[in-house]
């Protein structure tokens, strides 16, 4: 089965904390991987029109398409428009244990409900399952009235449901073009279990029990939000698709759940975002933090702390949602890459590169987390004083950078800037008596990594800190000085350096990490949606809050009809790009908006004051 490609920017997101799917305009789900985010994909097709395999449910007759999440959850309606009436797509991805009765349940569940208003419409209904990326055979047999069986080694994928599906002559997929009277409704039930028995559950108003219960858990847990500035419907949503990015079972927060989605359309910059990245640890933190969810920031600081004891006191770029530390990757060659972009990769060969921002990025976080009046046990503690040493004999290390280089390594300013960063971190926590370090030590250091970064860091020809030490170059990442304290939004080098980096990489309220051609890949990328926040921080920050206020409506206008962004946004047609949805960009534009607020309440003491 072959179809257009649709824009990476169509897509809804569902999931439940532990896996996620994407859902098309036209009500396909061409994305799901079990039992966890970066666990093999059964469905697929955004990665390959005919061998990824989908699970499809729209009319049979022309239509046009709104959709909306259901209250203020993680649940998707598609509604299909068609003449006299409309079909209702309801998708959720089932919390489990939500409800009294339901002892035994699947280890995973996504649920479909179909029903008909106004006038009967025939639908037609696709299901076919692709395991291992496409790679095994499906082996799809009828259990009679319990419906299908699809097995992968030990992976056991049933499907339930009340409407008439039968076997497709080529066996490799199950479907059904039905004719729905008006306020017929029907449900689908794909559950999913691993070296274990499967689960079928009940459907009919248990089904519709289930969504609702599940819309619930997701309206409760967002009713916890403390967040009253502007633009609370951005913000709210990028809080649940940061939660829906969260495992469960570990606290960890995954950078997004696709893998090589590209950077540009037919480019080769297509990486796997489904695993842990520590550079984004003291963002993630302050965005959970700041809208009042204490609970999600100290779990994601005790996987942080736990998962990186594997290879205490070296850090590195990436985990597993598990704590894995070997993220090998490799390349699928079957697959046709979206829109022809190849190659298509599974893992991230990032994982043992050297990267020195990771350990500010932890040792941050954790301050964080006391500043907000959170305890640190002996062992942390510990744990802390060993990255902190570990920072001090690596600082002067050469390092890939906070981009992930595949090439040369350099003396990167980001990277001396968040050593620094971990070192003042880990003096005053001394000073404060949490824990107990080798404070003139870390002070000698600290300062070396100063006057470094004043010396070399900083181009006198730019009147800008730059990408590296003895470099022209302009980087994005050096408007996140003032939020790391390095230095005062207003200190007259990072004024200059906003006006260079805005400069040389802006266009309009977008910018570019950094210069084409840096990275010494082939082609070009598109602007990053978590630097054009990150302008958006800097100008609150340093009190331009107007700028900052229409930068960022304007920033807004680049998410798709559901609020969700990509990595990357490309500058002439603003598409989403990258993999999707993306959550640095997220946390950029929850932090942009916490600094906002926080200036414009700053500017109307100011103005109270001086009534």
């Amino acid at each position: 089965m072959t179809t257009h490609w649709h824009a990476i920017g169509d897509y809804g997101l569902i999931g439940d904390c532990r896996i996620a799917a994407l859902v098309n305009r036209n009500g396909s789900i061409d994305w799901l991987c079990l039992p966890h985010y970066a666990g093999p994909a059964f469905f697929a097709a955004i990665l390959d029109r005919s061998k990824g395999g989908r699970f499809s449910v729209k009319p049979a007759v022309p239509y046009q398409i709104e959709r909306h999440y259901v209250g203020n959850s993680n649940v998707l309606q598609t509604t299909f428009k068609v003449d006299g009436g409309e079909l209702r797509l309801t998708d959720a991805i089932c919390i489990p244990g939500l409800l009294e009765g339901q002892q035994l349940q699947p280890q995973r569940e996504l649920l479909r409900e179909i029903e008909a208003v106004g006038t009967g419409i025939p639908v037609e209904v696709v299901y076919e399952p692709r395991p291992n990326y496409g790679r095994a055979n499906a082996n799809l047999i009828t259990l009679g009235k319990l419906g299908w069986r699809c097995a992968w080694r030990d992976h056991l994928l049933l499907l339930q449901s009340d409407l008439p599906l039968g076997l497709a002559t080529d066996g490799t997929s199950i479907g059904a073009e039905v004719r729905l009277s008006p306020g017929e409704r029907h449900f689908l039930s794909a559950t999913y279990v691993r070296n274990d028995i499967g689960v079928i559950l009940p459907l009919g108003s248990a089904a519709a029990a289930r969504i609702d219960a599940t819309a619930r858990w997701w309206q409760r847990w967002l009713g916890l939000c403390t967040y009253e500035g502007p633009y609370s419907g951005p913000v709210r949503r990028s809080a649940l698709v940061l939660k829906l990015m969260t495992f469960s079972l570990s606290g960890a927060v995954i950078a997004a759940p696709t893998t090589s989605l590209p950077e540009v359309i037919g480019g080769v910059r297509n990486w796997d975002y489904r695993y842990c990245w520590l550079r984004d640890a003291s963002l993630t933190l302050e965005a959970f933090n700041g809208l009042g969810f204490e609970s999600e920031g100290a779990a994601f600081l005790n996987w942080l702390l736990h998962a990186t004891r594997l290879t205490w006191p070296r850090l590195q770029v990436l985990y597993d949602v598990y704590g894995e530390a070997r993220i090998n990757e490799e390349t699928l060659d079957h697959l046709e890459g979206y829109h022809g972009s190849r190659p298509v990769r599974i893992g991230n060969g990032a994982w043992d590169q050297l990267q020195l921002d990771v350990y500010g990025s932890v040792i941050m976080a954790a301050a964080m987390h006391v500043s907000r009046g959170g305890q640190l046990g002996r062992g942390e503690r510990r744990l802390l004083v060993g990255l902190g040493r570990r920072v001090c004999q690596v600082w002067r290390y050469t390092d890939h950078g906070i981009w992930e280089i595949r090439g040369e390594r350099r003396q990167h300013t980001y990277s001396k800037v968040t050593c620094w960063a971990a070192l003042d971190c880990l003096i005053e926590l001394a000073k404060q008596g949490v824990l107990s370090a080798p404070a003139d030590d870390f002070r000698r250091e600290r300062d070396a990594i100063r006057a470094a970064i004043e010396e070399q860091g900083y181009s006198r020809v730019c009147s800008s800190y730059t990408a590296a030490f003895d470099s022209v170059e302009p980087d994005a990442s050096l408007l996140l000085l003032p939020r790391y304290r390095y230095c005062k939004a207003n200190d007259p080098r990072m004024v200059s350096t906003f006006a260079f980096v805005d400069s040389e990489l802006g266009v309009g309220p977008l910018l570019y990490r950094y210069r084409a051609n840096c990275d010494g890949l082939e082609g070009k990328e598109s602007t990053f949606a978590a630097c054009s926040f990150w302008a958006v921080d800097y100008l609150a920050r340093v009190g331009r809050v107007a700028e900052a206020r229409d930068r960022f409506e304007r920033l807004l206008d680049y998410a798709n009809d559901l609020g969700l962004y990509g990595e990357e946004i490309d500058a002439e047609t603003g598409a989403a790009v990258g993999n999707f949805p993306q959550a640095f960009t997220h946390i950029g534009l929850i932090n942009a908006a916490l600094s906002l607020a926080e200036a414009e309440r700053r500017d109307d003491g100011n103005r109270r004051s001086s009534a």
